[in-house]
């Protein structure tokens, strides 16, 4: 027996789809605006994961220049029939005011890591698209239905059969599933099992309401009847606890038979405070006897903080490289940019041996081209540093470090110029559309043209402190302690407008700007990241016991 610690992908790994084919484990993740799309880890274990691949890395199969901030690839579905491999995905091109634009798309492969096809448009009635493969050979498309009558959104959830020969969807749109009493009904998937089709379901929102509910037919059509257990899973009761936000799920069964769930969970600083690194992957067993509903295996709706499971496990997969160096023909893959795949145009690795060369272009305001590459933050301690030289001609160029949650949300130690041509260090902060200096006045140094310039991020629950250097590992505080919590969804949803979606987590990386478009390019040495443990307060409860009820 195993005891596997949740969360399992920790750090922006939200609407987790789990396959297994033969002795391996696949799971796929959103990646909203950050490009490529979609993130899939693998597992010969489910204790060790590792990020293998992210499939969409082509404009033809998402083009996404433009989107507004946590819009873009929502709500993957991994497949798996016949030797291919099938992933349905949204491409969300907008979702404030009434009506929401929501494509949906399907590629194909028969290698996870390789290429994958161009896409095949399923339907734009909604989102959350996941794709069913009958027993009977056929393939059945669902989504939630985007209803936008009388102000309520989530109109259920409907099926379509799909034609593999023709790539569409054909015949009638079936709609299956009104919801439970929680409401926000999404994020469905279907499986079949002793006679019975099987729909799991997110309800109750992406929150601190968030659950996910069971529902069964006789017929794939329906009518599906609800649980009379309540929510499979779901932790909207228990403030205190250490996983909230728990829902949005996938289930899949082991080689051995047994069942398995992963769903989303968040990992608040203070009872249902915020997630500053957004939406996390975790898992926890099923009990699913034949005939009967399945239910957790920790007894009650509430997930395990350590889950044992039945599983032999592998060595330990290799921790991520805390030392980036670029000297290598093409970036780690942690790193990821923002809409627009990475090109020689503003990225290269080639420009100046062992450097990173961003050219800069638009602001970090911008949704169309940025020149910033980052990484998430996956846990609530960690240093980030870099070493960069930069010669900007005027105040309008800056590069340096960031952390980053979208284009209003972030804090941004950076090297430019003053009114007076001076080279200077300057700290600005954006939160919710207001911009901040953290300094009186930026910081003025007196270099040689080339030198080295060190900036570092330390980060410790919701404090952030940032530090520069003009000589390696002599580093001098820069302004005050920031505020880490403007980086997270709550803070976005909670102080942002109605209509402004929030559903990513927190980046650390690199980005230059050159706002009069002469794409002044700057140069980094290297990119650490470290992350260390983390004490969470002794009102987030880790464990169960009496006081949590079900």
């Amino acid at each position: 027996m195993t005891f596997v610690k949740n969360p399992i992908l920790k750090g922006f790994n939200p609407d987790p789809s789990i396959i297994r084919v033969e002795d391996d484990y696949y799971i796929a993740t959103s990646t909203f605006e950050w490009f490529p799309g979609v993130q899939i880890h693998h597992s010969k274990d489910l204790v060790n994961w590792k990020l293998i691949s992210r499939p969409l890395n082509r404009i033809s199969q998402l083009d996404m220049k433009g989107a507004p901030d946590s819009c873009g690839v929502w709500a993957p579905c991994l497949s798996y029939d016949n030797g291919v491999f099938y992933l349905v995905y949204s491409n969300v091109k907008s979702f404030s005011g009434k009506w929401k634009d929501t494509p949906n798309f399907l590629v194909t492969t028969t290698d996870i890591s390789g290429d994958w096809s161009e896409p095949i448009f399923l339907d734009a009635s909604g989102f959350d698209g996941s794709l069913f493969h009958d027993n009977n050979g056929s393939k059945w498309y669902t989504s939630l239905l985007v209803d936008h009558r009388k102000g309520k959104m989530f109109g259920g959830i409907i099926l379509q059969e799909y034609s593999e020969t023709l790539k569409k969807l054909i015949g009638p749109k079936h709609h299956i599933f009104e919801g439970s009493d929680l409401g926000l009904t999404e994020g469905p998937h279907i499986y079949q099992k002793d006679g019975y089709y099987y729909l799991i379901t997110a309800e109750g929102g992406t929150e601190y309401g968030h659950a996910a509910t069971i529902a069964r037919s006789k017929s794939l059509i329906g009518p599906y009847e609800i649980s009379p257990n309540g929510p499979l899973l779901t932790c909207r009761n228990e403030p205190n606890y250490y996983l909230q936000k728990s829902g949005h799920a996938d289930l899949v069964q082991t080689k051995a038979g047994e069942w398995i769930i992963v769903f989303l969970t968040g990992r608040p600083l203070t009872p249902l405070g915020k997630c500053i690194l957004g939406r996390e992957t975790s898992i926890e067993s099923i009990y699913w006897p034949e005939g009967e509903w399945p239910t957790l295996g920790s007894g009650s709706c509430i997930p395990r903080v350590e889950v044992p499971l039945d599983t032999s496990v592998e060595p330990g997969i290799e921790e991520v490289n805390e030392v980036y160096t670029f000297d290598a023909e093409s970036l780690d893959i942690e790193f990821q940019s923002l809409r627009v795949p990475v090109s020689e145009d503003w990225l290269s690795l080639s420009k100046s041996k062992g450097k990173l060369c961003l050219y800069g272009r638009q602001s970090l305001n911008s949704t169309h081209e940025q020149s910033l590459i980052a990484r998430r933050i996956q846990s609530y301690k960690m240093t980030a540093s870099t070493s960069l030289q930069f010669n900007p001609e005027s105040f309008q160029q800056m590069a340096g470090l960031v952390c980053y949650y979208n284009t209003s949300h972030y804090h941004y130690l950076n090297v430019s110029r003053n009114e007076a041509g001076q080279l200077c260090v300057q700290l600005t902060s954006h939160d919710l559309f207001e911009q901040s200096e953290a300094l009186a006045e930026p910081l003025i140094l007196d270099i040689e043209e080339g030198a080295n310039i060190y900036l570092k991020v330390e980060m410790n629950g919701a404090d952030l402190k940032f530090f520069y250097a003009l000589e390696a590992d002599k580093w001098f505080a820069i302004g005050e302690v920031l505020d880490a919590t403007i980086i997270s969804d709550d803070h976005v949803r909670d102080g942002g407008p109605s209509y402004m979606p929030a559903f990513t987590g927190a980046f650390v990386g690199l980005c230059c700007q050159d706002l009069e478009g002469h794409n002044r390019p700057a140069y980094f040495d290297y990119f650490t990241y470290k992350e260390d443990e983390f004490q969470f307060p002794s009102s987030i409860k880790k464990n169960l016991s009496c006081e949590i009820s079900v």
